[in-house]
């Protein structure tokens, strides 16, 4: 199976960090997010990776060649949901995504890997544990899920942290028949929006991606969720990279 990281944006929250360098450049005991991931997947027995890069894209071309790479070069005027779209090509056989600026361990990868259904979120169960040291991100911030019955049922940042089944880390698998799926809603969405508002997006082109799920959710498309009790952490902020480096694991 193939990894698609989706890193095009900057991460200005992240300043002065990446004031030079992509975001899954920041080090975290002396490693990049980026090979944090790389160990993760390759934990899962997956190696064959995908970039969607943006900013500062020749810098992870050039420290690594092993990579396929994907260009949004308008990543200045998009979001993560066109982004992932750039990878379209490499979606045929199956994949799992994720964002950039997260941490996670290869059981992460493993349980969204394995699970049975076509479409799979990685869903943290204690998301709250790691809001209670975060200032700059109410829970009210976090892309959370409500699920019954083994499916996910919403996934949208307006639900009540007291409802909510868990936060989504950032990382899906979809295989072969979910991939399908996802690049005909994705069509039929663009199709439809384009430069025009979509959901809670302002304009279409700026969407997030857990606009494009919930509305496939609401079509009558099965998401499951592989849950996790943690061994993910987010990294969006100077906050979240300090909480990083004394919470995460040392190698």
């Amino acid at each position: 199976m193939k990894a698609i990281i989706i890193a095009a944006g900057r991460g200005r929250r992240l300043m002065p960090t990446t004031a030079d360098s992509p975001k899954c450049y920041a080090e975290v005991h002396g490693r990049r997010l980026i090979d944090w991931a790389l160990q993760a997947f390759a934990g899962a027995g997956i190696s064959d990776i995908c970039f969607i890069g943006g900013y500062q894209i020749d810098k992870v071309r050039r420290d690594y060649p092993q990579f396929t790479f994907r260009h949004n070069t308008g990543w200045e005027h998009n979001n993560i949901l066109l982004s992932l779209m750039h990878a379209a090509d490499q979606m045929t056989d199956g994949f799992v995504c994720t964002y950039s600026d997260v941490l996670f361990t290869s059981d992460v990868v493993h349980r969204v890997a394995q699970h049975p259904a076509d479409i799979a979120l990685s869903v943290d169960t204690r998301w709250l544990d790691r809001y209670q040291h975060r200032t700059q991100h109410p829970p009210t911030d976090g892309e959370k899920v409500t699920a019954a019955r083994g499916r996910v049922t919403r996934v949208h940042r307006d639900i009540a942290p007291g409802t909510a089944h868990g936060e989504y880390t950032g990382m899906a698998k979809f295989t072969a028949a979910g991939a399908a799926c996802l690049r005909e809603h994705f069509a039929r969405a663009q199709e439809k929006f384009a430069g025009k508002p979509f959901r809670e997006a302002a304009v279409f082109e700026k969407s997030y991606l857990i606009l494009l799920y919930q509305e496939m959710i609401e079509a009558g498309v099965e998401f499951g969720h592989a849950d996790t009790p943690g061994n993910y952490l987010e990294v969006d902020t100077q906050e979240d990279f300090e909480l990083a480096r004394r919470h995460w694991p040392k190698p």
